[in-house]
């Protein structure tokens, strides 16, 4: 993806989700690890730039946050249309965002560990990416804990549980399937674009 196509979609989605959303802490605390990932990519685009397949990714990524940072995640329209329609308990939508947790970040690190040769071999290469998806999936389930202890107003809105106590083991098990499933569908792809970086 074109580097000025990234950043134009990328600051679109950010406008619009900060026009009007339910709330602005809530939305800060949604948004903020977008812009956050995208201060990154934008310091390390020249020293270390990454495959088309993640910036997608990534891009794909910080709009899913924006979209809930706009709505919050128990509230996105969308998924409150899927949970009349089907009869849901619970608006999913923070479903989505925790299985993306786990396969985005798959795809980063493996891109990260492969361009620096950390593993000689491929299932312990593969192994850790999940574990770290899994760390990284715990922490953020911290995080969302310390948020709604440190301001109690927005933590039902941040935590989104909806009275689903499983709520938390629900939402690493997702990020779970996400490590596996990006592995098991774009190690490929991500190879063939890291041979022609490397050319």
């Amino acid at each position: 993806m074109k580097q000025a196509i990234w950043i134009t979609v990328f600051l679109a989605v950010l406008l619009w989700s900060g026009i009007g959303p339910k709330d602005y802490p809530t939305w800060f605390l949604e948004v903020f690890p977008a812009v956050l990932g995208g201060a990154v990519l934008w310091y390390t685009r020249n020293t270390f730039p990454l495959t088309r397949l993640v910036y997608v990714l990534i891009l794909f990524h910080c709009i899913i946050l924006m979209v809930g940072g706009h709505y919050t995640y128990a509230e996105v329209p969308l998924f409150d249309w899927l949970k009349d329609e089907f009869d849901l308990t619970r608006n999913n939508y923070d479903k989505v965002g925790h299985f993306v947790q786990g396969f985005v970040p798959a795809m980063v690190a493996r891109e990260i560990v492969v361009r620096h040769h950390v593993f000689n071999y491929a299932g312990w290469r593969d192994f850790f990416i999940v574990c770290f998806c899994l760390g990284f999936s715990a922490f953020y389930e911290l995080v969302e804990w310390w948020v709604s202890l440190l301001y109690p107003e927005q933590g039902d809105a941040f935590l989104a549980t909806q009275g689903d106590i499983w709520d938390t083991p629900r939402d690493m098990f997702l990020a779970l399937c996400g490590a596996l499933l990006a592995q098991l569908l774009l190690a490929p792809q991500q190879d063939r674009q890291l041979a022609g970086l490397g050319r």
